[in-house]
């Protein structure tokens, strides 16, 4: 009789445990960190020589002084902002499942949100996914890695999205100017299907429009006006609306479906004023709309020497203050344009003016407010001061991320 041995079964091997590079605070930098702030500075790092030579973007364990872990982060050592906390903690991989995770939530709130697949899905820090921004229309996807992290990330984001969404197409917009701070190139690709030359549909408070993913301003689209242009289309009803850096006609041609009785908007790109006009006739509006295309300054100025008045004028400009040398300049910009909008405005009739302007904050906006009224001679009343919707969300420790600044008067 043969005896059967038994044999011990095999262990299986655990996968290898990678280590990630450790970058350590100065002495006493690390408070604001543990309260919370996803940011750490240049200044604030320990720039040894192994942590100049990591790789721009690479995840590190970031450390305080005395080697105790404060999180996971992306870190370039170029930039300012040289660490970007995804998490506080350091046992986390950061792979496609961690970012489909992060997506996934994302996609949560806004389905609780909004009735249709038309929002920004993704907003940086304030989704704890710091330096991606992506923006979705319907079954298109447009993204935009603005760090040196997110850029790094970019294969396993893609997979991350086809897991949650599997989009049919998928835009990546990296011509932000903050990429060249992150010494990365500016290039547009279509990484996922093909937009077909044509431009795509976006849904808004009921209206149609269409947009350019890949040749438009940002990635298109300007989702974070959308609660402000429904506030004012509600009074546009039976009334002259004028609608300067219209863009696309986001405010005017809402205006206009809420029942206007004549729109004009006025841009200088004529692309986009061509897609404004097209959206128009989607929603069967084109015989109340006007389209002028030139300066938006200009025009004010000729309709208010003509005594042409509004009961509704919309005063949304792209950024007059790209960095901080600009201020001063920019400062008097929404001063000079509060000044010609009210000219134009009817007595009783109301104002919309907003800034996107990062490095203006909302008491330096309402001071040129103020002196713009000052100069027309013109008073009134505040009815709404606030910011963007709700699909562009705060980062409690990044407040100066709500860069968006709206106020709405109605005018004497």
């Amino acid at each position: 009789m043969i005896e059967k041995t038994s044999k011990a079964p095999k262990t299986a091997k655990s996968p290898p445990v990678t280590v990630l590079p450790r970058v350590g605070l100065q002495p006493g930098r690390q408070k604001r960190v543990r309260a919370g702030h996803p940011w750490v500075f240049s200044n604030e790092i320990e720039m040894t020589a192994v942590a100049r030579a990591l790789p721009p973007g690479g995840i590190v364990t970031l450390v305080d002084s005395g080697g105790a872990a404060l999180g996971t982060a992306t870190f370039n050592p170029h930039p300012l902002i040289s660490a970007r906390l995804l998490t506080g903690r350091e046992d986390v991989v950061i792979n496609r499942n961690y970012l489909a995770r992060r997506i996934s939530y994302a996609l949560e709130l806004r389905d609780a949100l909004f009735d249709a697949p038309y929002y920004r899905l993704v907003w940086s820090e304030a989704d704890r996914l710091p330096g991606l921004v992506i923006d979705r229309y319907g079954d298109v996807l447009v993204v935009q890695a603005n760090t040196a992290g997110m850029d790094l990330l970019m294969p396993e984001i893609l997979a991350a999205l086809d897991e949650v969404l599997s989009p049919k197409c998928v835009v990546l917009r990296n011509d932000n100017a903050g990429r060249e701070q992150e010494n990365l190139p500016t290039e547009t690709i279509v990484a996922k299907g093909d937009l077909g030359g044509a431009p795509i549909e976006v849904i808004e408070n009921g209206a149609k429009f269409l947009a350019d993913p890949a040749g438009g301003q940002k990635t298109g689209w300007f989702y974070d006006h959308r609660e402000n242009r429904a506030r004012v289309a509600r009074l546009a009803k039976g009334r002259r609306v004028l609608d300067v850096y219209s863009y696309l006609g986001g405010f005017g041609i809402q205006a206009a479906v809420a029942g206007a009785a004549k729109v004009v908007c006025v841009d200088r790109s004529e692309a986009a004023l061509g897609l404004a006009e097209q959206a128009a006739r989607l929603n069967d509006v084109a015989d109340r709309c006007e389209f002028a295309r030139g300066d938006s300054f200009h025009h004010l100025g000729q309709f208010a020497a003509v005594s042409e008045l509004f009961d509704v004028v919309i005063a949304d400009p792209p950024a007059f203050v790209k960095s901080k040398k600009d201020l001063r300049n920019g400062l008097k910009g929404y001063r000079k344009l509060t000044r010609l909008a009210a000219n134009c405005v009817a007595p009783g009739g109301f104002l919309f003016a907003a800034s996107c302007s990062y490095h203006v904050d909302a008491a330096d906006f309402a001071e040129q407010i103020r002196g713009g009224l000052r100069d027309a001679h013109r008073s009134g009343r505040i009815i709404h001061s606030g910011g963007a919707g709700p699909d562009h969300p705060v980062h409690p420790y990044v407040p100066e991320s709500a860069y968006l600044k709206g106020v709405l008067l109605q005018l004497d």
